[in-house]
């Protein structure tokens, strides 16, 4: 693991830093708290076997997709009160970081429904959205074609559009 690190530390932050999007500079979680809580859970992981390169992104987007919703979670139970009553409050009212993390969380919801229909699509989410991975990596990791990749793209982004509207 020592070693893995520097050899993939410049795309793994990279990767996180599109992920973070437009959250405030001062916000508790940057893009190196990321990628060192992502590379954290994979080495704390029993399975460090990895095929490949193409393997290892797949994985570290899983890990920061688990550190991306665990941190929401905890800014909005925060925002929240903990165990006080949940109060609507209007756009207006909610800053941007607030919003980004209820949308993470309605996101990570929206994926473990997707994942009963559908591993595969939740996969290629997962790869896609969370580790920047090409429909040619992601058809590597799947055991599929970049061409089924692209398909399971677009009925995945649309399952969700629709999932996240309700």
């Amino acid at each position: 693991m020592e070693q893995l690190l520097p050899l993939v530390y410049e795309e793994l932050r990279r990767v996180a830093r599109r992920r973070r999007g437009a959250r405030p500079a001062n916000a508790t979680l940057n893009t190196t708290a990321v990628v060192h809580e992502a590379f954290l859970k994979m080495a704390g992981s029993s399975s460090q076997q990895w095929q490949d390169r193409v393997h290892f992104f797949a994985v570290a987007a899983q890990a920061m997709r688990y550190v991306l919703t665990d941190y929401s979670r905890r800014k909005t139970a925060e925002k929240r009160g903990g165990e006080r009553q949940q109060v609507d409050l209007d756009d207006r009212q909610i800053p941007v970081e607030d919003r980004q993390a209820l949308w993470i969380l309605d996101l990570d919801r929206a994926l473990d429904k997707l994942r009963e229909l559908s591993p595969r699509l939740a996969q290629v989410v997962e790869c896609r959205y969370y580790g920047g991975m090409t429909d040619e990596e992601v058809a590597e990791v799947a055991g599929v074609t970049a061409r089924t990749v692209r398909r399971d793209w677009e009925k995945a982004r649309a399952w969700l559009y629709r999932e996240l509207e309700r």
